[in-house]
């Protein structure tokens, strides 16, 4: 069945206006950025240490209800080991994304929907929250492990919430 030019005209333009409400609702619920727990040593790529692993466990319980759809981490063990526990929970699979490339990371979270975990480094977060529109608030100390940030999409921007972690 071939339609009227007139028809077909008014059907495109009306699919072409859908087009961006489609990309605009595709914009995470939530973006949770969490910092890797306590790492066993500073040199080469170490493991958690039993308190790193307890902080992941508890991390797991916190997010498990909050409707995770993606999990992301740097390619390093202690965020393997951070987002693992989660994953398990949740049945998801923890993307690897490059720390160097942060914008890259952004793009691609900011096309999905449902609430993401993105877990990074002291020295990568502030710069994530940022760029997600957030505020990062004071640098990451190098012993502090217990920073979670929520960053939730509004009207007026992107509100940022500070929470720490047992």
């Amino acid at each position: 069945m071939r339609l009227p030019a007139r028809l077909f005209r008014q059907l495109s333009l009306a699919c072409a206006m859908l087009v961006p409400c489609a990309a605009a609702m595709a914009e995470p619920s939530a973006i949770y950025l969490l910092r890797h727990g306590e790492k066993m040593s500073e040199n080469g790529d170490p493991d958690l240490t039993p308190q790193g692993r307890a902080r992941a466990q508890h991390v797991s319980i916190l997010l498990h209800r909050v409707g995770i759809t993606h999990i992301f981490s740097t390619p390093t063990n202690r965020t393997r080991q951070t987002a693992e526990p989660l994953a398990q929970k949740t049945g998801l699979t923890v993307q690897v994304y490059d720390p160097r490339n942060p914008k890259a990371l952004v793009e691609k979270v900011k096309g999905l929907s449902g609430a993401v975990l993105v877990v990074g480094h002291s020295n990568t977060l502030p710069e994530l929250v940022r760029l997600f529109g957030g505020a990062p608030g004071a640098d990451i100390g190098d012993k502090e492990y217990d920073r979670l940030y929520q960053l939730t999409p509004g009207a007026g921007g992107v509100n940022t919430v500070l929470f720490t972690t047992p």
